[in-house]
């Protein structure tokens, strides 16, 4: 029996992103499916002229989005790909011939990241290996994380050579509006751990992210660009969760 390929793209307002991708999809794969987070923008019906199907489901956590796909479709191989992102030729042929090894269980894709223009060498941006290749019986997904989740898997892994091409900021404003999301989502998971801040705290993890971002993970290979990311992501990843963990226990301490 041949094998089965379904790519699953998840989506909240792509229209403007959704026909490319299925695009690149459509012709070696079986089946493209948009898994959408009821859209407001014309996501479903773009999806559909392009020859997807489209399944609605209300957005809970990414993690729980991939695993009900997970569930609900039958192929052997489900390929998770992204709205902002392109899958090539070549890649499309690594993926045929790779999910013919009996042995795997998932394979990681590497990614080239574009962010506003400018495709990416260091920072954590390259080679950023995503595990979204995955055979459909071996594969859950890890439903404590809400973002940046966790793939946990029933035998081997493997590694592709070809990349996804990820556009994934066309703007400045797109990335803060992310960051943002991100900073606060890693506030309430290092409450729920317990983390408990303290001043210093404020300097030393800003300056910490920032000689991770642009010297451990050579973000100074790109240039400028390198570095107004790492800055920005240092007060993302290093400030802004902290201030909000004590802007929190200051409002407590005020209350007690």
């Amino acid at each position: 029996m041949p094998l089965r390929i379904t790519a699953v793209i998840l989506t909240k307002n792509e229209a403007g992103n959704i026909a490319n991708c299925i695009a690149a999809l459509k012709g070696w794969t079986d089946e493209v499916v948009v898994w959408d987070s009821c859209s407001q923008d014309d996501t479903r019906r773009v999806a559909q002229d392009a020859g997807a199907q489209v399944v609605a489901r209300p957005f809970d956590d990414y993690g729980r989005q991939r695993q009900a796909a997970l569930d609900s479709i039958n192929s052997e191989w489900i390929l998770f790909v992204d709205a902002d992102e392109r899958a090539t030729p070549a890649l499309a042929q690594e993926i045929l011939e790779a999910c013919r090894d009996t042995r795997r269980a998932g394979f990681w894709i590497p990614r080239r990241n574009f962010i506003v223009g400018h495709e990416m060498q260091g920072g954590g941006f390259f080679p950023d290996y995503q595990l979204r290749l995955l055979r459909r019986r071996s594969a859950r997904y890890d439903l404590r994380r809400e973002v940046h989740e966790i793939v946990i898997l029933e035998g081997e892994d493997g590694i592709l050579a070809e990349p996804l091409l990820h556009y994934n900021y066309a703007t400045w404003g797109q990335f803060h509006h992310k960051q943002n999301f991100y900073a606060r989502y890693e506030a309430r998971i290092l409450a729920e751990q317990g983390i408990r801040p303290r001043p210093h705290n404020l300097v030393l993890q800003p300056l910490r992210e920032l000689r991770r971002r642009f010297v451990t993970l050579k973000g100074w290979r790109d240039g400028w660009h390198g570095l107004r990311i790492a800055l920005l992501l240092a007060w993302y990843y290093g400030f802004i969760p902290y201030w909000l963990l004590m802007g929190n226990k200051l409002s407590r301490e005020s209350r007690g």
